[in-house]
């Protein structure tokens, strides 16, 4: 790799030495490091084994290790001998002190596996696990040879009903709808062989729909008297730790989701990858997982008073590991379910939910850092590829490789790759703060093994926050879903994607990304709208996933009764406790919609836009009318307009004619005292 010592001391602000043999002929100027004390970044990620062993052999060890690649991500490429400033900014990240604990979520499996599929498959599989595992078999048929005739494990039978659960906590639920009972036959094949409709196959279990009911099986089976047409459809239930499904793509999947919860595998009936069986002999003991996720209710804009306003996060897991809960006015997330993708997060238009492990702070440090370092050392048009740990992080490094070998570009010199646990996991707060920090473009990498939903959300927050920045005068094209499922495509599309170059903000910001969603908008919002080339009075916005926006009253229909401002959960609508009048603070909408549900005249309609002036933060009066006062008392009870609806409903039924029709012009003591003062006066009368 073509390094420059110099250079990259310059911009991270101390002396390097380099060192081209660390992990061989130089391997003590490691072991010197790890006795100082101080953290230790190790720019090599090949020989991460060596240097974890050469720690833990160096006596007086005390420093904390992390490793960068900066090979594959910028030392391997054709680009390379530009590639200083990305590879300082890097080790700059690098540096960075690790996302402080965050809670965990714990599984713990004692190793009780169910296998479901055609017997034969199931009992090889078996025989390949039972040695760790507590194995008992659920039959889906006999398999093209049958079962074997010995009873190694157990065996159940019949309709299935549900199965549930996670990693150590699966529950099967199942109809014994057999007529056969699998614990006291013997496998003699008896029942089998005299069959006249080859009704019973070799996993014992009876096709109901070619039975013509002969019985034949039964006078075979009198010794062993495993066979009673008469026994009743038992339901049974009972809970394992681990699932392995062979029931093949054709049958219908047992969880449907996406993302598979934890413990639950499957395979076709032919076996034929030993990394799952693998991974099931590892899944024995206890285990924790961080709770990735934080959520706060009083921002939550699912529901109020048992009315459904934002979905967000539930239509987008991909886990099925959110629910509504409306009695409780909130969202259920399971931890066990929850596989950390972050999509809730991104979707979420208040902030209610949020991504724990690495926090938006963290996150948001890291991408300054970057930029800030890539800008010092001389780096333009800094492109930030963010892309997942696992699948994405491997084809980055896989192209580094091809560069090498000479067979592809590399990773271009003013890309810098970012990993994330999932690419989903960000979204338009953090892609804004990081064109406010100094990045062109921001690339979001997929390689095929996101759920469908994750597409359509990150489409529909890269088209918001382009609105924005076009809005703005940003010309160019500032966000890119990237889809490359292989090593040529990536190469293809980096190539296309430094091609042009859009406008950027002239000064990069300085804010520090809040926790806090809407207040990291706000913070890159001002900054970008301060570096505009374009200062326009409103940005119009996408419906979809548009966090931003105003509600427009029919002010015909709307008769003040203020259900949608006790609806509203970010105070965007607001009455005035001494006027009749529906205030609203554009500012604080996040168009969740619970007011337009809520509004008993569907007066209400939802307008997705960013207002730029600076009423967009000041309270405005949406609609309002004289107040109604009793006819009794004088005193001001309701609106002129929502009475008048009233008494026009009402003035028809045959309950509210005469005196009850003009009690409905009364304050509510007011009424108390005419109805009881009729009374009286019927009490006199009659005496």
């Amino acid at each position: 790799m073509p390094l420059a010592p110099k250079a990259l001391g310059a911009a991270l602000h101390e002396g390097l030495t380099l060192h081209s043999t660390l992990c061989r002929r130089e391997a003590g100027a490691f072991q010197k490091a790890v006795q100082s004390g101080e953290d230790v970044v190790v720019a090599c990620t090949q020989e991460k084994r060596l240097f974890a062993e050469l720690a833990g052999q160096t006596e007086g060890a005390s420093s904390a290790i992390r490793f960068v690649n900066i090979r594959e991500t910028g030392g391997w490429s054709r680009d390379a001998a530009s590639a200083t400033p990305k590879i300082a900014a890097l080790l700059a990240a690098a540096h960075l002190p690790e996302p402080e604990p965050v809670p965990t979520v714990t599984f713990k499996s004692a190793g009780r596996l169910l296998i479901i599929g055609p017997l034969d498959a199931a009992e090889r599989a078996a025989s390949l696990l039972a040695d760790v595992l507590d194995v008992t078999l659920f039959t889906q048929g006999p398999g093209n040879a049958g079962g074997a005739q010995e009873r190694r494990y157990p065996v159940l039978g019949g309709h299935i009903e549900g199965l549930t659960g996670w990693l150590g906590a699966f529950e099967l639920k199942w109809l014994r709808n057999n007529a056969i009972d699998l614990d006291l036959c013997t496998r003699c094949n008896a029942c089998v062989a005299v069959c006249p409709e080859q009704a019973i196959g070799l996993d014992y279990q009876i096709d109901s729909d070619l039975c013509k009911s002969h019985r034949a099986c039964v006078k075979v089976c009198q010794v062993a008297g495993a066979i009673d047409f008469s026994r009743k459809p038992e339901a049974l239930s009972e809970t394992f730790d681990l699932v392995l499904d062979l029931r093949g793509p054709t049958a219908t999947p047992t969880f449907t989701q996406h993302a598979l919860p934890q413990g639950y595998f499957r395979l076709p009936p032919t076996l034929d990858d030993l990394r799952v069986l693998l991974k099931l002999r590892e899944l024995v003991g206890e285990f924790e997982k961080p709770k990735f996720f934080n959520y706060k209710q009083k921002l939550c804009a699912h529901s109020r008073n048992e009315t459904v306003g934002c979905n967000a996060c539930i239509e987008v897991c991909s886990a099925e590991a959110i629910r509504s809960d409306k009695s409780r006015q909130q969202i259920v997330v399971n931890p066990h379910l929850c596989v950390g993708c972050g999509a809730c997060t991104t979707v979420c238009p208040t902030g209610a939910m949020t991504y724990a492990y690495p926090p938006a702070g963290d996150q948001g440090l890291k991408l300054k850092t970057l930029l800030s370092t890539y800008s010092s050392a001389g780096g333009k048009d800094a492109v930030l590829l963010l892309h997942s740990q696992e699948r994405g992080q491997a084809l980055v490094d896989e192209l580094g490789r091809a560069a090498r070998l000479g067979v592809a570009r590399g990773v271009p010199a003013n890309v810098i790759p970012v990993p994330l646990w999932h690419t989903i996991s960000v979204g338009v707060d953090i892609w804004l703060s990081a064109f406010a920090f100094g990045a062109a473009r921001i690339a979001v990498l997929t390689t095929g093994e996101e759920a469908p939903q994750y597409l359509d959300a990150l489409n529909e927050q890269m088209a918001v926050a382009q609105a924005i920045l076009h809005g703005l005068g940003y010309d160019g094209t500032q966000l890119t879903l990237l889809r490359a499922a292989h090593l040529a495509d990536l190469d293809q599309e980096l190539q296309l994607l430094i091609a042009k170059r859009p406008r950027t903000p002239a000064v990069p910001a300085r804010f520090a990304v809040a926790q806090e969603k809407r207040a990291t908008l706000e913070l890159a919002l001002d900054h970008l709208i301060e570096q505009a080339p374009l200062r326009p009075e409103l940005i119009e916005l996408p419906a979809a996933g548009a966090p931003f926006g105003a509600v427009e009253v029919d002010k015909d229909a709307c008769t003040l009764c203020l259900s949608c401002v006790s609806a509203c959960p970010a105070s965007a609508l607001q009455d005035n406790p001494d006027l009749p009048q529906l205030r609203f603070i554009e500012k604080n909408c996040v168009q969740c919609g619970l007011c337009v549900t809520t509004c008993p005249e569907d007066a209400l309609v939802l307008k997705p836009r960013l207002l730029l002036t600076p009423e967009r933060k000041q309270a405005r009066v949406l609609n309002e009318t004289q107040p109604y006062a009793c006819v009794r008392c004088g005193k001001p009870f309701g609106t002129l307009k929502a009475i008048e609806v009233m008494l026009g409903k009402l003035s028809s039924h045959s309950m509210f004619q005469g005196e009850a029709l003009e009690r409905l012009k009364m304050c509510g003591d007011c009424r108390v005292i005419d109805i009881y003062s009729d009374r009286n006066e019927a009490k006199i009368t009659d005496l």
